[in-house]
């Protein structure tokens, strides 16, 4: 059946919501030496870019187009096996091949991305006019392993918008919530064992530092889908009637792991203007952890509903009595009306001129201040741009210069 263009542009959107796509391509071009890597969404005719690393100036930005016949990924298609070249000049199969002339490439990957539930979406890919040694099955053991942990979220992104259509009311609201935690839990923790024994293999197989570089930016890239899998699993201990866990302790430079967050963001928003203002003159309480998930929820929130060319601002600090943090961002504001509902998990905007926010992360983000019996508020003016401010107060003992320091 042929994909309508709605579809492919609702397919673009969605691998465009899991964070953990950027890291994964970069995670490949580190590998290889690759320079342009992509998720690619593939029609009986067309070829559409959805994620995109490009290095090389190949041209092609999510939800661009190639006619398929021109690709090497219609055979990938077609016979859902993968195709590797390392140098198509010297490949007997495909030196005259159309695909690598007409792209002027000599090193080609493509591995198939199919959905548990829906089939064969389309192909993770790499191309560089250069060749590359690809052989190693290492390189085609990662591609497997990360595409299938692709479909994998992709498959739960269609059922969490097949759910969200389903909401009929709060107590359905806490029903499908729960749903979807479970086959988030299902559907992405798999994988990450997977990726975690490719990690091992490549290091026992290779001394190369580059290799060594790729296995950590790999790990690293794991830890932060584990910590993603483990936000989606926090709602439901509240709706069981527990709350979100937090384990207390007093922390020197807090600003160093606030920044690290900054840092995060910065490399998965290349170009985006984002300043931070941090003034921690003692120690805090608070759960270190939840503190940069906190934090880290409401910057992603602000460079995704904000203004795209915008500024956004973290200014955090302590006064002795309380900790405060504030996101500020550039943009439309949010009506009256939505402010109510934007903790709601999976809540749907009343407001058809805007994008219906569906998430988790301002849930997480109000469960874990009330776990440190603190308060989040929100201003949002189109003069005065959009605000969310913390307050966790303090008790007495880590509001003393002399408190016993605990690091993590």
């Amino acid at each position: 059946m042929r994909d309508s263009d709605a579809d492919i542009r609702k397919d673009v959107a969605a691998i465009g919501r899991i964070e953990a796509v950027p890291t994964l391509l970069q995670v490949l071009c580190d590998i290889t030496g690759m320079r342009f890597v992509a998720v690619a969404r593939v029609s009986d005719d067309t070829w559409t870019a959805c994620a995109v690393q490009d290095s090389i100036g190949f041209g092609l930005a999510p939800g661009g187009q190639l006619e398929l016949n021109t690709t090497l990924c219609k055979e990938v298609r077609e016979t859902n096996v993968p195709i590797i070249i390392e140098h198509a000049s010297d490949d007997t199969q495909y030196r005259t091949h159309h695909t690598p002339r007409t792209y002027g490439i000599e090193s080609y990957i493509s591995v198939p991305i199919v959905l548990p539930d829906d089939g064969y979406f389309g192909s993770l890919c790499a191309i560089d006019p250069l060749p590359a040694k690809l052989a190693d099955p290492c390189i085609l053991s990662m591609f497997t392993r990360f595409a299938a942990l692709i479909g994998m979220q992709l498959q739960s992104e269609r059922r969490k918008t097949m759910l969200q259509s389903a909401l009929l009311g709060e107590r359905a609201t806490g029903e499908l919530h729960e749903q979807l935690v479970a086959v988030l839990r299902h559907d992405l923790r798999v994988p990450l064992g997977s990726i975690a024994i490719g990690c091992q293999l490549l290091q026992s197989r290779s001394s190369d530092p580059r290799v060594g570089q790729a296995v950590a930016n790999i790990r690293q890239g794991t830890k932060r889908i584990s910590t993603l899998v483990d936000a989606a699993l926090d709602p439901v201990g509240g709706r069981l009637g527990g709350a979100i866990d937090i384990q207390l302790s007093t922390i020197d430079r807090i600003d160093q792991d606030l920044y690290g967050v900054v840092s995060e963001l910065q490399e998965l928003h290349p170009g985006r203007n984002i300043e931070w203002s941090f003034d921690f003159p003692r120690p805090i309480s608070a759960d270190r952890g939840r503190i940069q998930q906190l934090a880290f929820n409401l910057m992603k929130n602000a460079l995704v509903h904000g203004s795209p060319n915008g500024l956004v601002r973290l200014t955090a600090g302590d006064d002795g009595a309380n900790v405060s943090l504030t996101v500020w961002n550039e943009g439309p504001p949010i009506a009256p009306m939505d402010i109510p509902g934007l903790f709601t998990p999976l809540w749907r905007s009343g407001n058809s001129a805007h994008e219906a926010r569906l998430g988790l992360g301002l849930h997480i983000c109000s469960e874990i201040v009330k776990a440190h019996q603190g308060e989040l508020t929100v201003a949002s003016s189109a003069a005065e741009g959009t605000a969310f401010c913390v307050r966790l107060p303090q008790p007495a003992m880590a509001r003393s210069a002399e408190a016993v320091v605990a690091t993590q």
